[in-house]
């Protein structure tokens, strides 16, 4: 099922780009925030992923991820919450999930959001060890770097896209806590 009025999905060359780059996801946990139609979730899944959790606040977003899940057999594997990203990050956290990847990937006018979402990331204790955060965001308003706590890894331009893969810097996480799912 198409986008909703007014989601941005991630261009086929990008996303082709982006799971080449991430390689096989066999038995990841993964996070699609901002979510859109799932495109990025429901990709990962079919690269191996255990577990998807697709976070949008528009319903109209949420049906059509659900939708799409259905149509592809894959609702067994995926959660939906239609809700804003940080009371997401703080439901997922209070439960104690863990993710391996996290797709970030707000509106092209609200890219800041990102910087404020990442470090909510690290104080929900959402990271498993080692694990990545792939944004994507427009080439004329890129990212404010450095975020604390995270490291860029690579940051890559595809047309008007720059996708940025973040990793954790090495430290306890907020509280003195020790990262989770440590494999």
């Amino acid at each position: 099922m198409g986008p909703p009025e007014g989601v941005r999905p991630t261009s086929d060359r990008v996303r082709e780009a982006l799971f080449a780059r991430l390689g096989d996801l066999a038995g990841a946990r993964v996070l699609d925030l901002f979510a859109g139609t799932g495109a990025l979730g429901i990709e990962a899944l079919s690269r191996g992923a255990d577990h998807v959790v697709c976070v949008d606040r528009s319903r109209k977003s949420v049906e059509v991820i659900e939708k799409n899940l259905e149509r592809l057999e894959l609702g067994s594997q995926a959660q939906t919450l239609c809700t804003p990203a940080r009371g997401a990050i703080r439901r997922l956290g209070e439960q104690g999930d863990g993710f391996d990847l996290v797709f970030l990937d707000p509106p092209y006018d609200d890219i800041g959001v990102a910087t404020e979402i990442l470090p909510l990331l690290l104080e929900s204790n959402l990271l498993n060890q080692e694990a990545t955060v792939v944004v994507e965001g427009p080439k004329q308003d890129p990212l404010v770097l450095p975020i604390p706590g995270f490291e860029v890894e690579e940051t890559r331009r595809y047309g008007d896209t720059i996708i940025t893969w973040f990793y954790a810097e090495k430290q306890p996480l907020a509280g003195g806590r020790e990262p989770k799912h440590e494999q």
